[in-house]
């Protein structure tokens, strides 16, 4: 068996070499840019010695990407949280509205993983209750992508929709309520120490799509952590042994994640949102009738195109509210 000091040696490697990373993730898009901005200055100077239609045209192209690469490495310059750059794991829960929430969730869902289509991350369906009519109760999916949690951070709270509801037969508006909380997905060199003593484990048979052996054998599991009342399952495997290994993952994500709330001076006011799903406490409004207007109350920025957010065009919100954090950090 090896000396325990050989596996603390590793995990401080492990630390180094992801801090090294890290590092080299800010570095060389940096000099990157700052090349090609040198090369443009370079070019405009020639031009203007030598006109030539044919390379100003080029140069235009360059100054019009270059700024729009400078605006995005300015977006991620304000992800300096600790877990900022890990993967995500995106929960989402119906609140009040019923049926009609329900599909709302499920609309929502949809939207996150457009979303992380967009910019090219993984998703992974871990957890997911379908509704008694239509949408789900709840989901949970994880987003794998560099900063993939610090992007999706500012989606925490609740978000609001009003619209007709095509489950309405007088066709009336409706207005329904969902949560969404990410929290970052712990790596494994994150010691989080669990008694099992702590812990209830629940098999039961799985609800969802995924052919006959899932949904006639226990395969499903849940997690229940007694002492925070924290809650994790997951049915999409066909093998409890997996489904057992993935719950646990997501315990672990969620009870690191309380520990660093219980840090953080918001927690609160996140504490207070989680628990009232329901009008007043939302952070965003999507409304689709009698006009499309999605609303972020906290940046008051407002975006018409409600179609095209829905299809995952989330991140002008997100920037506008990394820079709201930023200016008020900075005052």
């Amino acid at each position: 068996m090896a000396d325990p000091g050989f596996w603390a040696n590793q995990e401080k490697a492990q630390a180094v070499l992801q801090e090294v990373k890290t590092l080299r993730g800010w570095i060389e898009p940096y000099d990157k840019l700052q090349g090609r901005a040198a090369s443009a200055e370079e070019l405009d100077a020639m031009l203007a010695d030598s006109p030539d239609a044919g390379m100003e045209a080029e140069l235009d192209t360059e100054s019009e990407q270059l700024s729009t690469d400078i605006d995005s490495f300015e977006v991620r310059s304000l992800l300096r949280g600790p877990d900022d750059f890990r993967d995500a794991q995106v929960e989402i829960s119906a609140g009040a509205g019923g049926t009609e929430a329900q599909d709302w969730a499920s609309m929502l869902m949809r939207m996150y993983i457009r979303w992380a289509e967009r910019r090219g991350f993984e998703v992974s369906m871990l957890d997911e209750s379908e509704g008694e009519e239509a949408g789900i109760k709840g989901a949970v999916l994880e987003i794998r992508g560099h900063y993939a949690y610090g992007f999706l951070r500012p989606e925490t709270g609740v978000h609001r929709l009003v619209r007709i509801s095509p489950f309405d037969s007088a066709a009336r508006r409706h207005t329904s309520f969902a949560s969404i909380f990410v929290y970052p997905v712990v790596n494994e060199e994150i010691n989080i120490e669990i008694d099992e003593g702590d812990l209830r484990i629940d098999v039961y048979r799985a609800s969802g799509a995924g052919g006959q052996h899932v949904n006639k054998t226990s395969s499903a599991v849940r997690i229940t952590h007694l002492p925070t009342n924290t809650v994790a399952a997951s049915q999409q495997e066909r093998s409890q042994f997996k489904n057992k290994a993935t719950a646990m993952k997501m315990l672990k994500n969620k009870l690191y994640q309380a520990e660093v709330e219980k840090r953080d001076q918001h927690k609160a006011a996140l504490d207070a949102t989680k628990s009232d799903v329901s009008f007043g406490s939302q952070i965003r409004s999507y409304v689709f009738q009698p006009y499309t207007m999605v609303n972020d109350h906290r940046t008051e920025l407002k975006i018409p195109d409600v179609q095209k957010v829905m299809d995952g065009a989330i991140d002008p919100f997100i920037e506008a509210y990394l820079k709201l954090g930023s200016d008020t950090a900075a005052a």
